[in-house]
């Protein structure tokens, strides 16, 4: 049997963290995923509100770095549960258990600095990523142009392979 789920969208809110009687970490945390087709009356995309908990290491980190409006990859799987209100009446929830959550946006993105939605790298590291600088006196440049490749003029002699 498999039960893996994969979602990306957007916090609808703050996580909740909250721990057990035992001290185990877990959070609660609410993503908004837009559908990928249009409504034919409103023209626009339905959004589903997807419910995630999270627990131990993973809650902790969700809880610290992850805030409402993050663009978030959460992978795990579905569980349904059972439960009675507070007047006993039968209740049905769906949610995400995550294994993994990761960012999906920059830090910079996710505080206005660049377009919506643009991608990263989906790192789960605060911050995202950026690549170490060359050192300056490599010898090495970036192309005219602000073209990150460029053809080799220097032929090497033969490959190693």
């Amino acid at each position: 049997m498999l039960n893996r789920i994969i979602i990306m969208g957007r916090l609808a809110r703050d996580p909740e963290l909250r721990h057990t009687q035992t001290g185990t970490a877990v959070a609660s945390f609410r993503v908004a995923v837009d559908r990928d087709f249009k409504d034919k009356t409103t023209g626009e995309k339905a959004t589903d509100w997807i419910d995630v908990v999270a627990w131990r290491n993973t809650a902790e980190f969700v809880s610290r770095y992850l805030t409402k409006g993050r663009l978030v990859v959460v992978e795990g799987r579905l569980q349904i549960r059972d439960w009675n209100d507070k007047e006993g009446n039968k209740r049905t929830t769906a949610e995400v258990v995550a294994d993994n959550v990761y960012f999906a946006d920059s830090k910079r993105d996710a505080e206005g600095g660049s377009s919506y939605g643009a991608p990263s790298g989906g790192y789960g590291a605060p911050g995202g990523y950026a690549p170490p600088p060359a050192p300056a006196d490599s010898g090495y440049a970036a192309p005219a142009g602000g073209d990150q490749f460029a053809e080799l003029t220097e032929d090497d002699g033969d490959l190693p392979f």
